[in-house]
């Protein structure tokens, strides 16, 4: 039996994907104020989501699938109208620029102060992000993994 896709046609977020997110969003604030803002936060993020051109929607939704699947400690909220993701401290660790929002020819994927990516006297904290493969997906997860550790 073939695996079942967890994404839709396009690459973006499935049905059950949406579905989880609104349940979840409905979860936070049923925790009261502190859970209210990381709902608002994450409502935030899939709307400024939502406002990109197609090709940056479908890369940004793998972005934040990764990141609630492997960095669950960090909230959603957005920053300077990009979707970002902070610590518990509300310390940004990365945001996604989209290439639209700039007229740019990329996207990019990027790591603030926050994130643990130090390694020796320079390292990179931008990554340019044109296509969704499965080859961009491992190297996102390694990086969201490595900024949270």
């Amino acid at each position: 039996m073939p695996a079942k896709k967890t994404q839709t046609e396009s690459g973006g977020f499935s049905a059950a994907e949406r579905s989880a997110m609104k349940e979840r969003a409905a979860e936070l604030r049923a925790e009261g104020r502190a859970g209210a803002k990381k709902a608002d936060g994450l409502q935030a993020v899939l709307d400024a989501i939502e406002k990109m051109t197609p090709e940056d929607r479908v890369v940004a939704e793998r972005v934040h699938v990764v990141v609630t699947s492997n960095a669950a400690e960090l909230s959603p909220k957005t920053w300077y109208g990009m979707p970002a993701y902070a610590n518990a401290d509300g310390k940004v660790v990365f945001c996604f620029k989209n290439s639209g929002k700039f007229g740019l020819r990329y996207s990019t994927l990027e790591f603030q102060e926050a994130a643990h990516l130090d390694d020796g006297e320079i390292w990179p904290v931008s990554f340019a992000l044109h296509r969704w493969s499965p080859v961009v997906e491992k190297k996102v997860v390694e990086l969201v993994r490595a900024a949270v550790s």
